[in-house]
């Protein structure tokens, strides 16, 4: 076990720009992004690291993920809201509030700035901002609904229960990332597809492919080690769809579909800002309206830079990959420690939370980081990003006055 003190390493690359990260005091704060601020307390505000200390009333413990946090709220309130506010769903349907937060997180660890900076500023709102925009061109193109019934605020969702599918469904335009590190070492069957000979990194695939892998631990499935994201064909789901939580066969063909036809949209779209969508992950679950019908639906994220890898269009003509979205903070990561297999190694995770717990990282980097994201939400939502200097606060006040969730 190594520990690296990164805010000695002199020269960070992001992006395809090289970085020379000078001492945290000599630092200027950029033109024209007030949000990176040097007054340490400000910036503490305008951040939103924790999210699962907020006063929601409810009676079950929250649910923290790596950025977002759920909390369930009681079944009176649920009850209220879907009345008050016509939400289309069952009557009795459980809601949760979702609250983002601006923690990055990346190899399954946290990652922390110098400064104090626990978070990348802009990050959260530009996450929810690009589902949002994604969520509505899928209902009003007619694919499905999504599990958010309202947004009261950039950071939150007020969403319905949903029972999920468990399946990771992942769809790659480009053969880059783990498919290309594992194609490079002589692997050509990716979930039950054949590759043919001679493809290049980073280049389009003759076809998009939908690449599986398991949410969750699934126990019981023949041929399918019993660990979570582990890559699974369209044969293990057709011969074991009820294990995978699909209420029937015909139910892989829909959800390939949303899945195929929410990518198409998506990189239309993104063609239209000189924007390339390489890949992308898309989670489904089923929820019941308000007249009892059950469906499928899209839940979690889409399209955003977490769950997706965008490359710049005119970069890539030019046979330069730049990357707008997390995958250029992981290649920094990469690129940067001494040994990157820490990093891509599971066996090795004691070491990775350490490497992440005990290095902070350099202010510039969190600055790029939070350009990068605030960018491309601006180019795909075509609206100007505004950021709360306390998201906190203002979330608290919109629950108590808007929708009585707070005592």
């Amino acid at each position: 076990l190594f520990s690296l003190s990164v805010s000695r390493l002199g020269r960070w690359a992001w992006g395809g720009i090289l970085l020379e990260c000078a001492p945290l005091t000599s630092i200027q704060r950029p033109v024209g992004r007030p949000n990176m601020r040097d007054d340490t307390m400000s910036l503490a505000n305008s951040v939103l690291a924790v999210n699962n200390d907020l006063p929601i009333r409810t009676d079950k413990p929250v649910h923290s993920g790596k950025v977002r946090s759920v909390y369930w709220l009681t079944d009176a309130d649920s009850q209220r809201l879907i009345k008050e506010k016509g939400y289309d769903v069952a009557s009795d349907a459980p809601l949760a509030i979702m609250v983002i937060s601006d923690r990055i997180s990346a190899f399954d660890c946290i990652w922390q700035g110098e400064g104090g900076l626990q978070g990348i500023p802009g990050k959260g709102a530009a996450l929810n901002a690009i589902s949002n925009h994604w969520f509505g061109l899928f209902k009003e193109q007619g694919l499905a609904d999504s599990h958010i019934l309202d947004i009261p605020h950039p950071f939150v969702w007020i969403v319905q229960k949903a029972k999920p599918v468990m399946i990771e469904a992942i769809c790659r335009g480009y053969i880059t990332g783990s498919m290309w590190r594992s194609y490079e070492k002589g692997e050509r069957e990716f979930c039950g597809i054949t590759l043919s000979e001679g493809l290049k990194k980073d280049q389009k695939l003759p076809e998009l492919l939908m690449t599986p892998s398991t949410k969750g631990i699934l126990t019981g499935i023949p041929g399918v080690p019993e660990q979570d994201d582990v890559n699974v064909s369209r044969q293990d789901i057709r011969n074991n769809y009820q294990a995978f939580a699909l209420r029937q066969t015909q139910d892989i063909d829909l959800y390939e579909k949303l899945l195929t036809e929410g990518f198409n949209l998506i990189s239309s779209a993104l063609e239209g800002i000189d924007q390339i969508f390489v890949d992308t992950k898309f989670e489904f679950g089923y929820v019941t309206d308000a007249a009892g019908q059950e469906k499928l639906i899209y839940m979690d994220e889409v399209g955003t830079p977490d769950s997706s890898r965008i490359w710049d269009g005119s970069e890539y003509r030019n046979g330069k990959v730049v990357e707008n979205s997390k995958e250029g903070f992981r290649q920094l990561l990469l690129n940067t420690f001494p040994d990157p297999d820490i990093l891509l190694n599971k066996n090795r995770m004691d070491e990775r939370e350490a490497l992440a717990r005990d290095n902070l990282l350099p202010k510039a980097v969190f600055q790029q980081v939070s350009d990068t994201y605030v960018g491309i939400a601006e180019k795909i939502t075509g609206k100007k990003l505004v950021l709360s200097d306390n998201p906190k606060a203002e979330i608290i006040q919109i629950l108590k006055d808007e929708y009585n969730l707070i005592d």
